[in-house]
């Protein structure tokens, strides 16, 4: 099913009704929301500020592309999308090479306040103890987390972390806060736990068993669950909040796993181009793919990709020379949607 543009046309509508009535009548504009669907992120190309947000409904069957500068009084989101997070009726959406954050209402997408404070090639966010955490990771430069009031957007902390370490991807998971110390350019082993109620690192590094380099970590029901990559074999590991024993899943005979997200009980996870999904408590890895997605090289295969209430999402960003092409398929493996997003689109948010 291709998805049709009829958003944009009630936006020009919504334009010309404003337009045409006289002052012999009250206008009435009606509000277009985005409440009740999805919303991709799209980073644009490194160095220019076309970095935007597209919206699509529940159901697959409307979208409305650059939602951000229809709602902003067509200003430029920025350079670099790079994640999104919620926050109550708020979105915060980072803009990894114009150093802030964005603060919108995440019905409207009106902008209400913007974050640029102590920021160096921010990188993710996490929400945890009426806080935002902010990893912050320069190339052969400083590594840290910036922790700001959600109340007010200010400034609280930075929280250094050594020279020889990566700040990446950052979880909230009991409460407290969860960075992996590994990235494309520096493969790690650990991750670092923040106590929220001091804002200072634990002092002891979570190290995954075997010796494996992590390649993603997400947050589901208070653990933390990373996926690495051994030599031949990968390993989805679950790290307890609280502390305690790291229970490993492995992946026998798939390399190279990446992607992972849980659904319905559920794992679904990528090893180049193919995606595979297992039971969460099944002790055998499967032996052949759910769906075999578009191969777009090293760097761009599955650039994004998400599962939401039994739909998966992928994304290829072709190249980052065309607007990126997503694919909506069952949790069966059956495509069911396709449509085109903003360049460089890397991920989709549940917003209902």
């Amino acid at each position: 099913m291709k998805l049709n543009r009829l958003l944009q046309f009630i936006f020009g509508f919504v334009l010309l009704f404003s337009i045409s009535c006289t002052s012999d009548y009250e206008e009435i504009i009606p509000e277009i929301n985005y409440n009740n669907g999805f919303l991709v992120t799209n980073e644009g190309n490194f160095g220019k500020p076309n970095a935007d947000v597209t919206f699509v409904t529940k159901d697959l069957s409307l979208m409305q592309d650059d939602i951000y500068k229809a709602k902003n009084n067509n200003e430029n989101l920025g350079d670099v999308l790079q994640t999104m997070v919620f926050n109550g009726d708020k979105a915060y959406l980072l803009l990894n090479n114009s150093n802030k954050i964005q603060v919108v209402d995440r019905v409207t997408f009106k902008k209400s306040g913007e974050i640029t404070a102590q920021l160096d090639n921010p990188r993710y966010m996490a929400v945890a103890n009426g806080n935002l955490y902010v990893s912050n990771d320069k190339y052969a430069g400083g590594k840290f987390v910036n922790v700001y009031k959600l109340s007010d957007n200010s400034f609280v902390k930075k929280i250094d972390f050594a020279s020889t370490s990566t700040v990446e991807r950052i979880v909230e998971a009991g409460g407290n806060i969860f960075v992996q110390n590994t990235n494309s350019f520096n493969p790690g082993t650990t991750i670092t736990k923040i106590n929220t109620t001091s804002n200072t690192i634990d002092a002891t590094p979570i190290q995954v068993p075997n010796g494996t380099n992590i390649n993603r970590i997400i947050s589901y029901n208070n653990s933390v669950y990373a996926i690495a990559e051994g030599t031949s074999n990968s390993y989805i590991h679950q790290i307890p909040a609280t502390g305690g024993t790291i229970t490993t899943t492995t992946l026998t005979g798939i390399e190279k796993g990446t992607n992972l997200q849980i659904d319905g009980g559920r794992f679904y996870f990528s090893s180049k181009n193919k995606i595979y999904s297992m039971v969460m408590t099944a002790t055998t890895a499967p032996t052949s793919p759910l769906i075999t997605a578009v191969d777009g090289g090293d760097y761009f295969t599955l650039y994004g990709f998400n599962v939401i209430d039994g739909r998966i999402f992928t994304i290829d960003v072709k190249g980052f020379t065309a607007p990126s092409e997503i694919t909506v398929y069952t949790t069966a493996g059956a495509a069911v949607s396709k449509f085109k997003a903003g360049m460089g689109a890397n991920g989709v948010y549940k917003n209902y």
